[in-house]
């Protein structure tokens, strides 16, 4: 099972992201949510501007996420997903800051 790659679209732009294909449905259900998220801070027009749009849906995901857990063994793995998650805001703002 390697790696390869999946289309997603987010905020109507396209993005190649690797991924194993036995998380595929998994990353395409994260997609819609994370688009569900993004749509929802964009239709309030509050915000403007996609960067801030997926800055704000960011904080407010990692936010949930933090407040949902009490263990303190679950933040260390809370941390490294959220160092992951990161890594890849980071990319996908610097392809729109390219587009």
């Amino acid at each position: 099972m390697g790696d390869s790659g999946l289309n997603i679209k987010i905020m109507d732009k396209d993005y190649r992201v690797a991924c194993p294909q036995d998380q595929q449905t998994s990353l395409q259900d994260s997609a819609r949510f994370l688009n569900e998220r993004l749509n929802d801070i964009k239709n309030k027009g509050a915000i403007i501007g996609t960067e801030r749009i997926a800055i704000m849906a960011a904080l407010n995901l990692a936010h949930e996420l933090l407040g949902s857990h009490e263990s303190a063994s679950e933040f260390n793995d809370i941390n490294a997903r959220m160092a992951n998650i990161q890594k890849k805001i980071d990319i996908a703002l610097r392809e729109i800051k390219v587009s």
